[in-house]
């Protein structure tokens, strides 16, 4: 197979010919369709993430066809449309049997704890208990974009924030991550203020149905401003970018009672950044983690997704080929994209 592959943390990907993979008794083969190009991806090039050995294979969201089965899955079968979240559970911890695969005491992530998605095949393990079928109506390249991103933040706003609606959401960072909390706070009905320093990021956030925008570069005090257009501040909160700035704005421009969730990656030097506890004290706010999405969870976002509520292709910008993505990877930290990146072509 063709793969995206790469010997040390930071040299230049290549595109290389390996071994096509081949099932686990409990997993699957999946024929890659799409896969998406996410910034988790560069912190994992970066040698940011303890689980990923090298030499490497990255990408973790992704959409295909079922290749090869294991003889022990039941669930699936060779020719199937499928996805999977990019957290995968044993099935068998106590955090899977009670319904919280995404954080899995032994868990799967391809692209991280296994070679992943930038190939023509990708092998998926503990199948029945983590892969999504994909309905007809939903192509690759839209599944492909919900795997990490818009998946995390369905969890981070839904089940972690319980935004309700004509509530405030503030959205810190209008990447891939706050562009689809943004579509998903506005299909909710609440009411969304996004916060970024590049216009263009903005006006795609207005374009998702976003009522406010702050460009935090014209603004003395973003956590201020957030509180000024909400009247007093917002109902939930989200660090979409995951730096300690962002972080503390968001704690900072909730209202009492608030609900911070936290979705952008907090690695390396930003790994233990400043809280304000004593706000976080005085108002009663809660502060949550969101990693990931159970695979039982997808009916609900898919039916949202099936029935024009939401609407994740409008979040896809470029769509490139795999050997166009070996460069693009190296410079994912400068926030230049605007929507989700897919490769859809393993050329």
């Amino acid at each position: 197979m063709r793969a995206m592959y790469y010997e040390a943390f930071g040299a230049a990907p290549e595109i290389r010919t390996l071994p096509d993979p081949t099932p686990t008794n409990a997993g699957v083969v999946i024929s890659v369709k799409a896969t998406g190009l996410c910034r988790s991806d560069w912190h994992g090039w970066m040698g940011h993430d303890p689980d990923i050995k090298l030499p490497h294979v990255p990408g973790h969201e992704l959409a295909g066809t079922i290749s090869a089965v294991g003889r022990d899955v039941r669930r699936f079968k060779v020719g199937d449309r499928v996805t999977v979240p990019f957290v995968s559970g044993c099935g068998h911890c106590m955090e899977c049997r009670s319904g919280n695969s995404q954080v899995c005491e032994e868990q799967f992530q391809p692209g991280f704890t296994h070679w992943g998605s930038f190939a023509e095949y990708v092998a998926i393990d503990y199948a029945d208990q983590n892969l999504v079928h994909l309905p007809e109506e939903i192509s690759y390249e839209t599944a492909a974009s919900l795997g990490c991103r818009f998946a995390t933040s369905f969890r981070a706003v839904v089940d972690q924030g319980r935004l309700k609606g004509s509530e405030w959401l503030a959205v810190h960072g209008c990447g891939g991550v706050g562009l689809s909390a943004i579509m998903i706070g506005a299909a909710l009905g609440a009411n969304v203020v996004a916060i970024d320093i590049a216009e263009d990021k903005l006006a795609l956030a207005r374009a998702l149905g976003a009522t406010a925008t702050i460009d935090s570069r014209a603004v003395a005090d973003v956590s201020e401003a957030v509180r000024e257009v909400t009247g007093g501040g917002a109902h939930v909160s989200v660090d979409a970018l995951g730096h300690p700035q962002t972080c503390c704005n968001s704690i900072l421009n909730l209202r009492r009672r608030g609900r911070h969730v936290q979705v952008g990656l907090m690695l390396a030097d930003h790994a233990t950044p400043a809280i304000p506890m004593a706000r976080v004290i005085a108002h009663e706010l809660e502060i949550y983690g969101s990693h990931g999405m159970q695979s039982w969870r997808y009916d609900a976002m898919l039916r949202m997704i099936l029935s024009g509520k939401l609407s994740p292709e409008r979040l896809i910008g470029r769509r490139i080929t795999l050997s166009e993505a070996a460069p693009a990877l190296a410079t994912m930290d400068s926030f230049r994209e605007n929507g989700i990146s897919i490769i859809d072509r393993m050329i």
